[in-house]
């Protein structure tokens, strides 16, 4: 079994990456496991800048809030503000406090300096402006998709004023509130202004596309790519909010650890899922247009089978961002799982070996990239289980999944993060 696992393992470098693959992908997307491990992050970095330098990739798409990335991708393509100030206001999710993030920014604007537009690297935040306890207000994209079109049509052709929007949107605070995704009923999604809301959003968008030909010839293509992420994300969050407050299935249960009861009805919490992964997979189709994009985020995202989840009840199930661009995109879409060893700062020991895991880590090479076809060839009907962690942060793969990934980056051992 040992010589099997070794004969499908390579050294990880951007050639052999690129040996795995039938052509260069449009998306090549990387897993990860679990978030916030700066080593993961120093890997990511490592396979970017190799690319942008071998392979003439030039953009890195990252799980990460797609309104707040706009701030990173300015500050990379022209110093606009401070480092400080973009890794603080120019994430989601909290990644700009980790330090593998802030070296992927510093670097993009030190690459970038004095070179030609053609030339730059990018950055896109491909995720929804989206986190755990809630969604955001659609006003700062819906408000923006609004100002693009008034400057640029005849007002007459405008579903709305300004002032109407502002109206109908009312406290931000009413589309943010956390309550909002733990219970149904309290969501502003299926008010009657949110229902305007959503028709006006729809008419805005449907008005750009319309009037395509007209507004490419009198602005950059620059302003017509941001338009098109506004109407994708204006439209994307009222969906999103309109299905938080679905109440046609709910199902409360007193969660103790949280002191209340929450909404655990599976359908909802599906769809709501779904959702943020088919603005991901929109977001994603949209950066690809204009050149290769290096794509990271967690494996559940990326990967070409459906994902699951527990939130206490029967496994959600979605189909992941990974799955939807693959679809439309085919070879041109390749995707890389990390898979770990140990992390041991997090109580995760050596893995059984057993498991897929556990056959990698008797190799012992501290990291290497892996045929994952060729491997599920290999192995035949030689069992190997899933890996069981009691870290809920981190999933380990799932072996009946295996052939479903171009690669796997095995990483033996990752080590705290540095304060």
């Amino acid at each position: 079994m040992d010589t099997v696992t070794r004969d499908t393992a390579h050294t990880f470098d951007v050639a052999a990456v690129m040996g795995l693959l039938p052509s260069r992908p449009r998306l090549l997307a990387l897993g990860e496991p679990t978030h916030g491990e700066d080593a993961l992050l120093d890997l990511r970095n490592e396979l970017f800048c190799r690319l942008v330098e071998q392979e003439g990739y030039r953009t890195i798409a990252i799980e990460s809030d797609c309104m707040a990335g706009l701030l990173v991708d300015e500050y990379v393509t022209s110093g606009a503000g401070t480092l400080d100030e973009v890794m603080e206001r120019g994430f989601g999710h909290g990644w700009g406090a980790y330090a593998g993030n802030r070296e992927l920014v510093r670097w993009m604007r030190a690459h970038n300096e004095d070179r030609p537009a053609s030339e730059q690297v990018r950055f896109a935040g491909f995720d929804g402006p989206l986190e755990t306890a809630g969604a955001a207000s659609p006003r700062q994209a819906l408000t923006a998709l609004h100002a693009y079109l008034a400057e640029r049509v005849d007002g007459d052709l405008l579903p709305c004023d300004a002032r109407t929007l502002d109206r109908l949107l009312g406290d931000d605070g009413r589309w943010t509130a956390p309550e909002a995704m733990l219970d149904p009923a309290e969501s502003v999604g299926r008010s009657a202004e949110a229902r305007e809301l959503r028709m006006l959003a729809d008419d805005l968008v449907a008005l750009m596309e319309t009037q395509a030909p007209h507004l490419v010839s009198v602005t950059p293509r620059e302003d017509w790519d941001r338009a098109r992420l506004y109407g994708r994300t204006a439209t994307g969050l009222l969906r999103y909010h309109f299905w938080m407050a679905d109440t046609s299935s709910r199902h409360m249960t007193r969660v103790e650890a949280l002191g209340r009861e929450v909404d655990t009805s599976p359908s909802r919490m599906t769809r709501l899922l779904g959702l943020r992964d088919q603005m991901m997979a929109d977001n994603l189709l949209a950066a690809a247009e204009r050149g290769p994009v290096l794509v990271h985020a967690h494996n559940a995202h990326l990967q070409r089978n459906r994902s699951t989840m527990r939130m206490g009840g029967p496994p959600l199930e979605w189909w992941s961002a990974g799955a939807l661009v693959g679809a439309r995109l085919g070879e041109g879409y390749a995707f890389l799982a990390t898979a770990l060893g140990t992390i041991r700062h997090q109580g995760v020991d050596a893995p059984p070996p057993d498991t897929v895991e556990g056959l990698l880590y008797a190799l012992g090479r501290e990291r290497c990239l892996v045929d994952a076809p060729r491997l599920a060839a290999a192995l035949g009907g030689t069992r190997t289980v899933p890996r069981v962690s009691s870290y809920h942060g981190y999933s380990p793969l799932d072996p009946a999944h295996l052939a479903g990934n171009d690669g796997i980056v095995f990483v033996r051992d990752v080590p705290p993060n540095t304060p």
